[in-house]
C-alpha cells in the first residue's frame, strides 16, 4: 500500500474491508478515511468481477470535493468515475449512468430516488453495485435517507436475496445517540452498526502515529462574567410582560423563562393553539413574541445593535399588513417603543461582554502580524453569521490586524442562504489566502475540504458531541487553538463540558462493541435489523391510515394569518411526488403575485414563477410561489406550514405535508391539459 501513500494507521483499518467485510471506519476528522476508502475502492476495482461501486455523500458540495480531491486524481486514468448531483443532467438518466460507469459520487437522495423510480433508464437494484461507500454514516438513522437506502439493504438481506453490495462507512464520530451512560451509548453504536450491517474499525497497533499525524488543538474556555446590567434586555422584557397581559393568558399556559430556547417552544405551542381554537389574538400575539425572544436570544450572543435590527425588520412591512386591533396593538407597542430601544441598544457601557472577549481571541492568533493564521468562527444561525460578518469588518482593531472575513453558510434559495458556487468561491478564497477567516454554521463542521487551520471559535453555540467533535477538527495547524468563548456557568459551558464527557462515553462505547465476539455481535445486529424492520413497517402501515383518516374533500385550507378558508383538500395534487399545487382554477383569486423565485440551479420538468401571498385584505402572507411544469402548466405550489387545516373534528396545523391527515392524489399532467385547454380535445 505504500505506493498509494497510506499511513500504517490507515492500512491497519482497511484490512477487514479488503477481505469483503462490511465495516465501519471510524478515525478523527483530518485522519484520512476518504483517502483510505480511495484505496478499498481501488482494490475492490482491481479484484471484483463486473465491480460497479457507489460512493454516497450526504452534502451536494462534496460530490465534486471527494471527486475532484480524492477519486478522480487515484483512480480517473483507469476507470470512468461520473459525479451526479441534483444539478447534474445525469441525475436524470442515472440507471444508464450506474450501468456505463466503473465508479459513482452521488447525494444519497439520488440512488434512494433510483431504487423506488420504476422506469428503466432511471431504476438502480442494490444488485447492481458490487460496493456501497457511505460518507459520514453516522447519519444512518431515523427516517434519514441513508437509512431508508440500508433499510432497502437489510429488508434483502434478512429475505436472503442476493446479491448485496460489500458496506463501507465512514465516520468521525458515531456519537452517543444523546445516550449519558454507557449501556444506552454501547446500544446506540449497536444500532448504527446494525443499520448499516457492518462491523465498527478503528486504529489499535498504530494509534501514536495517528495522534502524531492528526494533533489535538489546544483547548481553552475564555470565559466572561454575566452582564450586571443590561437595560435594553430588560426594557425588551418589560414590553413582553405587556403583550402577556394584553393577550390575556389562558390560566393554564406557563411560559418559561424570557430569552431561551424553551420559551421559544412554549410560544410555538401558543401560536398553533390560538390558529386551533380560532383565537386570532393568541396566534398573533405568541407570533410577536417568539421575535422578541430571538431579539433577547441575539441581545445575549452578539450586539445589542444586532438584537434592535432584528426586531425592527420584522416590524417594517408590519404597520401595513395588520388587520384587526391586535395587529394595531402589537404594531403600536414597537413603534412607541422604537426610539428607547435604539438608544439603549447604541450605549456602550451594557454591550455584550462575549464580543469584547471574542475581538481579544482573534487578536491573540492574527494581532502578531502572521500572514499565515487561519481560522473559522462557528455560530449557531445564518443571521448570526451576518451580524459577526459586519462586525468584523466595522471593528478597526480587527482591520488593522489583517483578517479578511467571509461568511459560509449552507446552499439553499433566500437571501441568507449561499449557492453552491458562492461556497465554492469562498473556500477557494481562503485556500488560496485571499481570506483568513470563515464566518460559519455547521456546514463548515462537516465533510468540506478545508484547508488547516490556526483557530477555531465556538461561539454562542449549543450542540451535541459531534459537532463538537467535527469543529474540533478543524483546528489541524501544530499547536493550533480551539476556543469556546460562553458566560461563566452559562449553558454553552455546560454544554461543551457535557460533550467532553460524551466524546469520551463513544470511545468506550465503541471498544466494547469491538470487544464482543463475533457470534454475539451478529446475534445482536440481526435482533436489532429484524426489529427495525418490523417497526418500520408498523410506522408505514400507520401512516397510511392517518393519511387516510379524512376525505380530501372534507378537509378546508385556511390562511394561517386571516383564518380565511381559500381551498378544499381535493383541490391538492403531488406533481412528481415533491410539489403540492392547487389544481382548482377559482383558488387563483385568493393570491397576489409578488417578485419572481430565482434559483441557481434547473429541474427537468418545472421552472419556478413568482411568490403568492394572500389576497384577504391586508393579510399578504406567503403562501409559496408558482411553478411552471413542461412549459404550460402554471400551477400554485404551497407550503402546508402557512395554512390552518379545518377538518371534520375541528383545526389543526401541521409543518409539513407528509402529516396531513389526507390522502393527496397524484398530479395528471392528462386531465390538467384536457381541463384547462377542452377544446384541443374535441
Amino acid at each position: 500500500m505504500a505506493d498509494f501513500g497510506l499511513y500504517s494507521y490507515q492500512e491497519e483499518v482497511v484490512e477487514r474491508a479488503l477481505r469483503g467485510e462490511n465495516t465501519i471506519i471510524w478515525l478523527p476528522t483530518g485522519g484520512g478515511k476518504t483517502r483510505a476508502a480511495v484505496y478499498v475502492a481501488k482494490r475492490h476495482l482491481e479484484t471484483t468481477q463486473k465491480a460497479k461501486v457507489v460512493v454516497l455523500v450526504n452534502k451536494v458540495h462534496l460530490v465534486d470535493q471527494h471527486y475532484t480531491k480524492e477519486f478522480k486524481p487515484h483512480l480517473g486514468y483507469d476507470y470512468k468515475l461520473v459525479p451526479v448531483s441534483g444539478e447534474s443532467e445525469e441525475k436524470d438518466f442515472f440507471g444508464k449512468v450506474v450501468q456505463d460507469s466503473d465508479l459513482v459520487i452521488c447525494t444519497a437522495q439520488i440512488l434512494y430516488n433510483a431504487l423506488i423510480n420504476t422506469e428503466e433508464t432511471k431504476h438502480v437494484e442494490l444488485s447492481d453495485i458490487t460496493l456501497l461507500i457511505i460518507d459520514e454514516c453516522h447519519h444512518t438513522h431515523k427516517e434519514s435517507v441513508y437509512n431508508k437506502i440500508m433499510r432497502c439493504y437489510v429488508e434483502k438481506k434478512l429475505r436472503r436475496e442476493h446479491p448485496l453490495p460489500q458496506i463501507l462507512g465512514l465516520t468521525a464520530s458515531p456519537g452517543t445517540g444523546g445516550a449519558k451512560i454507557l449501556e444506552k451509548a454501547v446500544e446506540h453504536v449497536l444500532q448504527i452498526c446494525a443499520n448499516l450491517d457492518s462491523a465498527i474499525v478503528s486504529t489499535k497497533n498504530y494509534a501514536p502515529e495517528l495522534k502524531k499525524k492528526v494533533p489535538r488543538p489546544i483547548k481553552t474556555f475564555d470565559i466572561v462574567e454575566k452582564r450586571h446590567e443590561d437595560p435594553f434586555g430588560d426594557h425588551l422584557k418589560w414590553m413582553m410582560q405587556l403583550i402577556h397581559e394584553y393577550m390575556n393568558l389562558p390560566p393554564d399556559v406557563k411560559l418559561r423563562e424570557c430569552g431561551t430556547q424553551e420559551y421559544e417552544a412554549d410560544v410555538v405551542i401558543l401560536e398553533q393553539r390560538g390558529v386551533i381554537v380560532n383565537n386570532r389574538l393568541l396566534a398573533q400575539c405568541a407570533l410577536h413574541l417568539r421575535q422578541y425572544n430571538d431579539a433577547l436570544l441575539i441581545n445575549d450572543t452578539l450586539r445589542m445593535m444586532d438584537a434592535y435590527r432584528s426586531l425592527e425588520e420584522f416590524y417594517i412591512t408590519k404597520s401595513d399588513t395588520a388587520i384587526d386591533g391586535t395587529d394595531f396593538f402589537l404594531v403600536g407597542l414597537f413603534q412607541e417603543n422604537q426610539v428607547e430601544l435604539r438608544k439603549l441598544a447604541m450605549d456602550s457601557h451594557y454591550e455584550n461582554p462575549k464580543m469584547g472577549k471574542l475581538e481579544s481571541v482573534l487578536l491573540n492568533q492574527f494581532g502578531h502580524g502572521s500572514k499565515e493564521s487561519r481560522g473559522i468562527l462557528f455560530s449557531k444561525t445564518r443571521k448570526s453569521t451576518h451580524c459577526l460578518k459586519d462586525w468584523v469588518v466595522n471593528n478597526r482593531t480587527l482591520q488593522q490586524a489583517g483578517i479578511k472575513a467571509a461568511i459560509l453558510t449552507g446552499a439553499g434559495n433566500g437571501i441568507t442562504y449561499m449557492t453552491q458556487n458562492e461556497q465554492a468561491d469562498t473556500i477557494r478564497n481562503f485556500r488560496q489566502g485571499k481570506l483568513n477567516l470563515l464566518i460559519s454554521t455547521s456546514v463548515a463542521e462537516e465533510g468540506l475540504d478545508i484547508p488547516e487551520c490556526n483557530l477555531v471559535v465556538r461561539y454562542g453555540l449549543l450542540t451535541n458531541e459531534i459537532a463538537q467533535q467535527q469543529a474540533s477538527g478543524r483546528a489541524r495547524a501544530r499547536d493550533s487553538q480551539y476556543s469556546v468563548v460562553a458566560v461563566k456557568g452559562g449553558r454553552e459551558e455546560r454544554r461543551e463540558l457535557t460533550n467532553e464527557y460524551l466524546e469520551e462515553l463513544t470511545g468506550k462505547a465503541i471498544a466494547q462493541v469491538q470487544d464482543m465476539s463475533l457470534r454475539e455481535f451478529c446475534r445482536k445486529i440481526t435482533e436489532l435489523q429484524t426489529e427495525a424492520v418490523v417497526t418500520s413497517k408498523v410506522a408505514e402501515t400507520r401512516k397510511i391510515e392517518k393519511r387516510s383518516r379524512y376525505a380530501a374533500s372534507s378537509i378546508q385550507l385556511l390562511c394561517r394569518n386571516c383564518f380565511k378558508p381559500v381551498a378544499s383538500g381535493s383541490d391538492i395534487k403531488l406533481v412528481d411526488n415533491a410539489h403540492y399545487v392547487n389544481v382548482n382554477p377559482d383558488f387563483k383569486r385568493h393570491y397576489r403575485v409578488g417578485g419572481p423565485v430565482i434559483l441557481e440551479r434547473s429541474f427537468e420538468d418545472w421552472e419556478p414563477g413568482c411568490t403568492i401571498n394572500c389576497n384577504n385584505g391586508n393579510c399578504n402572507l406567503q403562501w409559496g410561489f408558482e411553478i411552471k411544469y413542461k412549459k404550460i402548466a402554471l400551477l400554485p405550489n404551497l407550503a402546508i406550514k402557512n395554512f390552518a387545516l379545518e377538518t371534520p373534528d375541528g383545526r389543526t396545523t401541521v409543518k409539513k405535508w407528509k402529516d396531513v391527515l389526507f390522502t393527496v392524489e397524484d398530479f395528471s399532467f392528462e386531465q390538467y391539459c384536457q381541463d384547462t385547454f377542452p377544446d384541443l380535445f374535441d
